[in-house]
């Protein structure tokens, strides 16, 4: 098939999404906020592990007006564990700029959507579509391996000059009707028949017969994508401080990785257990044990983290004015700690 005649996938996508569309909470209303949260949870984010995080979220901030005011240490608990906490602060400033500039209604047009904050063309497309039927198409990787494998095409698809000839390519072909289930059943297809890792669903799938790759047995070889670079390893050596029924966190700078969130305390590089209670004695805490040297590892998009992690017993709370003390049940109900912290607190968690 060529990108000319992708109109003739539309007819049979759509039978097939009817048919086999997963059902989804966000699929069953589709109001724009609902379908605003879910699409940027969706980001980076599995669907089976949003879904309750999208629950929680929405019995919690069931309106754009509740997500405007929800206080962030709130809303970032909300959030803790789908990771990219700028989403949420996005969220809530969109929110915000809606209830200011829009009369807390949603807009309606593409461009004012692609105006608030943390919106790009994608999830723009995906609300105008979903929510408003309009012919905007949403491409993202799922998308784009359906088209290029489909296509045969061998651009790179992280080529944001080709992404937007196909965003164009799809808008041209949007039916009359029933355009926001068109959107998804482009994702669907994507998501669960043509899918990334291993052998594609042919046999499941409704446009096998016009797709190229299924033809020439090369389904493997698209999409095309330019190699990542290499994650960057960082070492850290992270503390799990207590003293009597409290544990000692701090707050991170407002810039780079995990900014503005809370954490344990830590220092880069790799400690000893002799250079951990040195740490420790600089910033005035009296130890009574340091235990653990556990290594364990966080993944992020870029970056990687190698975490030498030690759990200490101190007698005072120090003289460190950046330490926070909170007791075992604020930080487990109260306080969003980022997974990489979360994962170091569990692993050595100190009675």
């Amino acid at each position: 098939m060529k990108r000319e005649q992708l109109g003739q996938m539309v007819e049979p996508l759509l039978g097939w999404y009817q048919e086999n569309r997963r059902r989804l909470p966000w699929r069953e209303n589709r109001e724009p906020y609902r379908v605003w949260v879910s699409e940027i949870m969706l980001q980076q984010t599995r669907v089976e592990a949003v879904i309750p995080y999208y629950e929680r979220f929405m019995e919690r901030c069931p309106t754009i007006a509740s997500l405007a005011a929800c206080e962030d240490e709130e809303l970032l608990k909300l959030w803790e564990g789908l990771g990219y906490y700028s989403r949420a602060r996005n969220l809530k400033a969109a929110a915000q700029v809606i209830c200011e500039r829009h009369q807390g209604q949603f807009p309606s047009e593409y461009e004012e959507i692609l105006a608030l904050p943390g919106i790009g063309a994608y999830t723009a497309g995906a609300v105008s579509s979903i929510a408003f039927e309009e012919p905007r198409a949403a491409v993202d990787g799922n998308v784009l391996r359906v088209i290029t494998r489909l296509t045969q095409d061998s651009h790179d698809i992280t080529d944001a000059k080709f992404r937007s000839e196909i965003t164009a390519d799809l808008e041209r072909i949007y039916p009359p009707e029933g355009r926001g289930d068109f959107t998804q059943s482009l994702m669907e297809l994507g998501a669960v028949v043509c899918v990334p890792n291993g052998e594609p669903k042919c046999g499941e799938c409704p446009l096998s017969a016009l797709c190229g790759a299924r033809g020439s047995g090369t389904q493997l070889q698209y999409p095309v994508k330019k190699k990542k670079a290499d994650r960057k390893i960082e070492q850290k050596t992270v503390f799990v401080i207590q003293f009597q029924d409290k544990i000692a966190l701090r707050k991170r700078g407002d810039r780079g990785i995990l900014s503005g969130m809370w954490e344990l305390p830590n220092t880069d590089g790799i400690l000893s257990g002799q250079q951990a209670a040195q740490w420790l004695a600089d910033r005035d805490l009296s130890v009574r044990t340091v235990d653990g040297g556990q290594q364990l590892k966080h993944i992020f998009t870029h970056i990687e983290w190698h975490m030498t992690c030690w759990a200490a017993v101190c007698e005072n709370e120090g003289g460190d004015p950046d330490l926070i003390w909170v007791t075992r049940a604020q930080l487990e109900n109260d306080i969003a700690l980022p997974t990489a912290f979360k994962k170091v607190y569990r692993a050595v968690r100190v009675t």
